[in-house]
């Protein structure tokens, strides 16, 4: 599967990127996903470094991400736009907590930003790409600016915008041209307070943040929104993926085991069901 190329700094990518006309996107501080649809109908994931047969198989923090991506990408729109599924290669952020403190609650748990052809072997253009993720069902990275003149752009005095996804300002811009130069203008200081008394020796304490009653109905009505049952494990497991992406990295940070969260966020979910079927 293919990899996606490394992001130069504006001022050191090649001296075309600042030509015709650009594309400013949100750079989303999270981390890396590629993913391609096998004839099957199977989707197979990849992080920056390997590409795996299991999507179980990701780093925990991913689950979120691929869950979303599993759920609503749309397979026959694929097949109905190209002659081979296997030619194409997405690519985009599973959105969690490194730095910034995003809503999570308004932020997808994908977002996509490049789209590579392995016939034509290239990307398509960024407005091309963005056409396409909203086509097939998911959320594209959010544009900052469509079509600015490059002329008109100077990235030494250019001043990173509010994110679009928190009270704050973005991690930073990725510059596009449509011949596929691309660059990154980013915010020096671009972390947020971390709050660290949400993860801890308190297991409890974490499941109640992460698994409160608002947020369990949230997951109730998107599983039935599925048409799916809702049963304490499908409960459990999506909860503890939305605490694994908004704290997998503090967790880690603190040297502890995430998975000794997971039995608390199931006595939640049970709870939470035992008390909506007996009211």
């Amino acid at each position: 599967m293919k990899r996606y190329p490394p992001i130069p700094a504006v001022a050191d990518a090649s001296e075309d990127l600042l030509t015709g006309h650009l594309w400013l996107l949100e750079l989303i501080d999270g981390w890396h996903l590629r993913f391609r649809m096998a004839d099957s109908g199977l989707i197979r994931f990849g992080d920056r470094e390997a590409v795996y047969d299991d999507p179980d198989d990701l780093p925990d923090a991913y689950g979120h991400a691929v869950r979303h991506v599993r759920e609503r990408f749309d397979r026959e729109a694929l097949r109905s736009a190209v002659d081979d599924v296997t030619d194409v290669v997405f690519f985009g952020v599973a959105t969690g907590r490194r730095r910034v403190e995003y809503d999570w609650e308004r932020l997808p748990s994908f977002l996509g930003h490049d789209v590579w052809s392995e016939t034509a072997g290239s990307f398509r253009p960024p407005d091309a790409a963005e056409a396409i993720f909203e086509r097939l069902g998911l959320d594209p990275v959010n544009a900052v600016e469509r079509e600015r003149r490059a002329r008109d752009f100077d990235p030494e005095s250019y001043a990173v915008p509010s994110s679009a996804w928190y009270d704050g300002p973005a991690a930073g811009v990725v510059v596009r041209n449509k011949a596929g130069g691309r660059g990154v203008i980013r915010r020096p200081e671009r972390s947020t307070s971390v709050d660290r008394g949400t993860v801890g020796a308190d297991l409890v304490e974490a499941a109640a943040t992460h698994a409160d009653r608002e947020r369990l109905v949230r997951i109730v009505a998107r599983i039935k929104d599925r048409g799916e049952p809702v049963t304490v494990d499908a409960l459990t497991e999506r909860a503890f993926e939305a605490f694994l992406r908004e704290r997998h990295r503090l967790v880690a940070e603190n040297g502890e085991n995430w998975e000794a969260f997971r039995p608390e966020f199931r006595t939640r979910a049970q709870a939470f069901l035992d008390d909506a079927e007996a009211g």
